[in-house]
C-alpha cells in the first residue's frame, strides 16, 4: 500500500466517522448499557492506577478514555486521539457534563503519534485498529510513547461467524446485490480476525509478556427493528455498502435483516453473542 493510497484510507475513514457521529451521540445511552463491560475489561489489562496518563487510541465519542479518566483520578490525565473531530466534539459534551477536568482529546493519526516518547504510563484501544491502513506503523507508535513497564491493551473484533451482530448485515446485502469480495489485508471491521495476527505484530513492536483472549459476551436490542435502525445509523462500512442501493434493494435488506434478527430472540429481547480478541503487552523495563 502506498504513502498515497494510505493518506486516501485515512481521510475516507474521517469523513465516514464524522458523518455517523450524531447517530453515535443519540445511541450513546445503549452503547453504554450494552458495552461498558468492554471499557472495563481494557482499563483492567492496562493495569490503570491513580495517577496514570493515559493515551486512548481512537477514541472516538469517549470510549473507553472517560472510564479511564474516572480510573486515574484527578492526579492523573487522559488523552484521547481520533481522527473524527466530530466523533470527539460528542466525547467533549459528555466528559464536560460528568465534570471531568482530567481529560482532553484532539484529532489525529495513530500511525503518526504526536506524542514525546515515553509519555505515558499506559496506552488503551476499543475497535479502532482494524480499521487502520498500516497495523505495524501504528504499533510501533504505540511502543514508542509508551512508558518502559508499562501496558497497552486492545480490544478489535474476531470473526463475522463469531460476531453475527455485524455478520448478518453483510449476509444479508450478499443476498441482493452483489458485494466484491473482501481483500483480508485491507482495513475492516475483521481485519484483524485471525488469532496471533496482532500478538504478533506488538511483538514485533518490541512489547513483551504478550495475552491474547477472545472473550465472549453479549448485545441485546430491544426488537430486531431497533436492532436494524441502531446498525444503519451507526455502522460508517455499512452505509457504504448501501450507498448505491435502490430502494427496493434497501427493503429487501431490511427485511433479510429484520428476519435473520428474529432467530436471536431471548424471551422479549434480540440477543447476540459477541466475541471479541483482548490483546495485552507491557513495554520493556
Amino acid at each position: 500500500m502506498t504513502k498515497q493510497d494510505s493518506q486516501q484510507i485515512i481521510e475516507d475513514q474521517r469523513q465516514d466517522w464524522n458523518r455517523v457521529a450524531g447517530a453515535w451521540e443519540k445511541w450513546d445511552r445503549l452503547f453504554e448499557e450494552q458495552a461498558g463491560y468492554l471499557n472495563h475489561r481494557l482499563v483492567a489489562d492496562a493495569r490503570l492506577r491513580q495517577g496514570h496518563a493515559v493515551l486512548d487510541v481512537g477514541s472516538g465519542t469517549g470510549y473507553p478514555a472517560i472510564l479511564a479518566a474516572q480510573t486515574v483520578g484527578a492526579s492523573g490525565s487522559v488523552t484521547g486521539i481520533d481522527l473524527a473531530g466530530e466523533m470527539l466534539a460528542v466525547a467533549q459534551r459528555k466528559a464536560k457534563r460528568l465534570g471531568l477536568l482530567n481529560v482532553t482529546f484532539r484529532t489525529g493519526d495513530a500511525t503518526t503519534l504526536p506524542f514525546e516518547t515515553a509519555s505515558f504510563d499506559a496506552v488503551i484501544s476499543r475497535f479502532c485498529l482494524m480499521f487502520l491502513p498500516d497495523v505495524p506503523k501504528a504499533s510501533t507508535e504505540i511502543a514508542r510513547v509508551l512508558k518502559p513497564n508499562r501496558w497497552f491493551a486492545v480490544m478489535v473484533w474476531t470473526s463475522p461467524e463469531r460476531n453475527p451482530r455485524i455478520g448478518l448485515s453483510m449476509a444479508a446485502m450478499k443476498q441482493v446485490f452483489d458485494l466484491p469480495p473482501p481483500d483480508p489485508t485491507a482495513p475492516g471491521i475483521f481485519r484483524l480476525a485471525k488469532p496471533g495476527e496482532l500478538a504478533g505484530m506488538l511483538q514485533e513492536a518490541g512489547l513483551v509478556d504478550i495475552t491474547e483472549q477472545e472473550f465472549l459476551a453479549e448485545w441485546s436490542y430491544e426488537s430486531p427493528e431497533h436492532y436494524y435502525s441502531t446498525m444503519m445509523e451507526i455502522a460508517a462500512p455499512v452505509q457504504n455498502l448501501m450507498a448505491g442501493c435502490s430502494d427496493s434493494q434497501r427493503q429487501e435488506v431490511k427485511r433479510l435483516i429484520i428476519e435473520a434478527a428474529s432467530a436471536y430472540r431471548q424471551d422479549d429481547r434480540i440477543t447476540f453473542p459477541i466475541a471479541v480478541r483482548v490483546v495485552a503487552g507491557r513495554k520493556p523495563a
